[in-house]
C-alpha cells in the first residue's frame, strides 16, 4: 500500500519552515499532499489560489508532492485522497499541545489515520506565517523566510484576500 501523508495547513504564506518539513519528510512517503485549508478562525492574507501557485512552484521538480485546496475536516480529506498519514510540524511546546488534541481526536474520528510530527530545525523555530505576513504587510523584506524557488515581486499588498 502507497504510503500518502497530508500536510494541512493555511500556510498563509508558505514559509521555510513548511518547506524544511516536506523535504525531510519526503522519504518517509510515497506521496505528500500539502493541503492549503481554510482556517476558519483566520481571516486570509493571501487568497487560496495564490498559495496553492506558489506551493506547486516550491515542489515543481519533485513528483512525491502535490498541492491541494480543501474546505473541511482533515481527516475527511484524508479519505478523499487515500492517506494514512497526516503530517505537522512542532516548533514548540505550545505547538504540540495543540497538535496533540487535534491528534489525539482526529484519531478517535478515524483510528486508521496516525498523525506523524516532526520538530522544526532550530533556525526555522521562530519563523511563523504571521510573522512573515507582519513583515510583508510593512513592507519589509521576508525573502529570508520564504522559500528561494518563489518571486518575492508577488509577495505585496496588493490584491490580498477577501476572505
Amino acid at each position: 500500500m502507497e504510503r500518502v501523508a497530508i500536510f494541512p495547513g493555511s500556510f498563509d504564506p508558505f514559509t521555510i519552515g513548511h518547506e524544511s518539513i516536506v523535504k525531510r519528510a519526503l522519504p518517509m512517503f510515497d506521496q505528500i499532499v500539502v493541503m492549503v485549508g481554510y482556517n476558519s478562525n483566520k481571516r486570509s492574507f493571501f487568497p487560496v489560489e495564490k498559495r496553492v501557485k506558489w506551493i506547486r512552484q516550491v515542489f515543481k521538480n519533485e513528483p512525491k508532492v502535490s498541492v491541494e485546496s480543501h474546505e473541511g475536516l482533515t481527516v475527511d480529506f484524508c479519505k478523499k485522497m487515500n492517506a494514512q498519514y497526516i503530517l505537522r510540524g512542532l516548533r514548540t511546546s505550545a505547538d504540540f499541545e495543540y497538535e496533540r488534541a487535534i491528534a489525539q481526536i482526529n484519531k478517535k474520528m478515524h483510528p486508521q489515520i496516525e498523525s506523524v510530527f516532526l520538530l522544526t530545525m532550530p533556525e526555522h523555530t521562530p519563523v511563523t506565517s504571521t510573522i512573515v505576513r507582519d513583515i510583508i504587510l510593512h513592507g519589509g523584506d521576508a525573502s529570508l523566510f520564504l522559500p528561494s524557488a518563489l518571486n518575492m515581486d508577488e509577495f505585496t499588498t496588493e490584491g490580498l484576500s477577501e476572505e
